[in-house]
């Protein structure tokens, strides 16, 4: 409980120190159609000779996309938003390993309830997470080898949420109602991992959601926003609500270049009773059109 407690108020913390990715905002006045496309590469290189301090000779590289198109005409909006990385270190006698990976889809649809503009609305979001990539628990094997852990539609999440929204402004969001949730394990093996029976690739969900979103600009340069996102299925303990906090910071060096750091906590116990985290933290160039 104590763990379920610290997914729940961690936002409230993250909201003013991080930045995240998953969310779609809708200008205000926007009467029709608006889209933005995002993409850019960041890396790292690193070699070492006869060096005193000692270090392993690297090179890193991680892509990144964000497509956004949204939709308003009176009292209904519409969003698409799709989110993807992926990325690539090679360290000397290791070999090549992934670092960043994943692929994010969100449909959402909002109707305002009571006057246009009102800040009380329905909602109804379409989403699915997954990865591309393989992944593996290095040197986890009795003998020393990696263990695959996951790979591309192994897990993917598909949601179906429908409920009501608090959005005052463009920049706050906070909604609660009922979902689906369906887990599709393409490779049997890993059925397990993810809560699966043996054999099994599909489990169906049914339960109550929670979510919120923030955004704001703390500096010219520097903007920050957090999304928190819920799920608690129907005949199971409240500990096992699977929580999602994802967060990114960008900062603006110049019309093509920014650093970003992004910070993702996931708690699943289906997969594993600790903590999941992941922290990217990136240096690039950045092409947006809008």
């Amino acid at each position: 409980m104590k763990k379920l407690f610290l997914f729940l108020t961690l936002p409230l913390f993250l909201f003013y120190t991080s930045i995240a990715q998953d969310s779609i905002t809708f200008p205000e006045d926007l009467e029709g159609w608006n889209t933005t496309w995002s993409a850019g590469i960041s890396g790292s290189q690193a070699s070492y000779s006869n060096w005193s301090q000692g270090g392993v000779n690297n090179i890193a590289a991680t892509g990144r996309t964000t497509f956004t198109t949204v939709y308003t005409q009176n009292k209904f909006s519409y969003g698409f938003l799709f989110n993807s990385r992926y990325g690539k270190t090679k360290v000397q006698d290791e070999g090549v390993r992934k670092i960043d990976d994943r692929l994010f889809i969100l449909n959402r649809f909002l109707y305002d309830l009571g006057d246009e503009e009102s800040d009380i609305k329905l909602f109804s979001n379409i989403k699915m997470r997954t990865q591309y990539d393989d992944g593996f628990r290095y040197g986890a094997g009795v003998d020393g080898s990696d263990i695959k852990i996951s790979g591309f539609f192994a897990p993917a999440y598909f949601n179906q949420d429908v409920g009501v929204a608090y959005i005052p402004n463009e920049n706050f969001s906070a909604e609660a109602g009922l979902g689906l949730q369906q887990t599709y394990v393409k490779d049997r093996n890993l059925g397990p991992t993810y809560g699966l029976q043996d054999g099994e690739q599909w489990e169906f969900e049914a339960g109550f959601t929670i979510g919120s979103g923030f955004k704001t600009d703390i500096a010219a340069n520097l903007t920050y926003s957090g999304t928190l996102n819920t799920f608690t299925a129907f005949g199971k303990s409240v500990k096992s609500t699977d929580v999602q906090v994802s967060n990114a910071l960008t900062g603006k060096i110049n019309d093509f270049m920014n650093a970003s750091l992004s910070l993702d906590f996931v708690y699943d116990d289906d997969f594993s009773n600790e903590l999941q985290i992941a922290q990217v933290l990136s240096l690039g160039v950045l092409f947006t059109i809008r």
